[in-house]
């Protein structure tokens, strides 16, 4: 009881000590000294006011801006991560860029030193032309996205590209026999020639085809349903087709 009442006499002692504070501040406001003071106080107040007000504006500003640039800096870092995972797993099958420098500079030459005209190598007899081998195209990303999954099952992009380079090999080691003059034949390519002859029918004259031995011959691939599942991805693709006869399966590219 005694603490409640200490309570209420504290507040109304503030309660007064407020109300003396403001009449004396009105009584100080009708001073005309005074009076002009508490005008440019006021004045200053509103400045004050309108500042903090930009400054207001300018914080959001610069929340908004941080919240973008962190969203920036987030995107930046997942590519980056996809950078350099590509990077660590670029497809063996790729082709090899080389760069070179068929130039030379200005700031290299000498204007004093005469220049030396070099007399033109006399013309070789031009190489016989060699025949060109037909390859198989590699399997691109898109199409790779529309193979079915029943025929992908656990297969990747490069597990069929590297299957391709294997038949590419296979292709080009036998047509290279048959374009090869007989007199330079050995025994074995010999042997191998007569037995590409006799795998050809009407169908594939004039189409470069594979058979299975030509697969175990010429590459270190496995002739197993993995391998005819990959075929069956490229015959969907249109990469190769299938010509039966003789109790063999030519694989023709396409």
């Amino acid at each position: 009881m005694a603490s409640d009442l200490e309570q209420l006499c504290s507040h109304i002692n503030e309660k007064i000590g407020n109300i003396k504070r403001t009449l004396s501040l009105r009584n100080c406001g009708q001073e005309p000294t005074l009076k002009t003071i508490l005008n440019k106080i006021g004045d200053e107040i509103i400045v004050v006011n309108e500042l903090l007000n930009k400054l207001e504006l300018e914080i959001q500003y610069q929340e908004q801006t941080n919240s973008s640039l962190k969203e920036l800096f987030e995107s930046l870092e997942e590519d980056y991560k996809d950078v350099e995972h590509l990077k660590e797993n670029i497809p063996p099958h790729l082709p090899q860029v080389t760069v070179t420098q068929n130039f030379v500079n200005g700031s290299d030459l000498d204007p004093e030193e005469p220049v030396k005209v070099e007399e033109p190598a006399p013309t070789k007899k031009p190489p016989k032309e060699q025949r060109s081998i037909k390859e198989m195209p590699f399997i691109t990303s898109d199409e790779f996205n529309g193979i079915p999954a029943y025929m992908k099952s656990r297969l990747t992009y490069c597990h069929i590209n590297d299957v391709i380079k294997e038949i590419n090999k296979a292709v080009v080691s036998k047509y290279k026999i048959l374009h090869q003059p007989k007199k330079s034949m050995s025994s074995v390519a010999r042997n191998l020639y007569h037995r590409f002859i006799d795998e050809e029918t009407k169908e594939t004259k004039g189409h470069y085809f594979v058979v299975e031995a030509d697969i175990k011959e010429f590459t270190a691939l496995k002739v197993d349903k993995r391998f005819h599942g990959i075929l069956n991805i490229l015959r969907h693709c249109r990469r190769l087709s299938e010509v039966r006869g003789k109790g063999l399966t030519r694989y023709v590219i396409t």
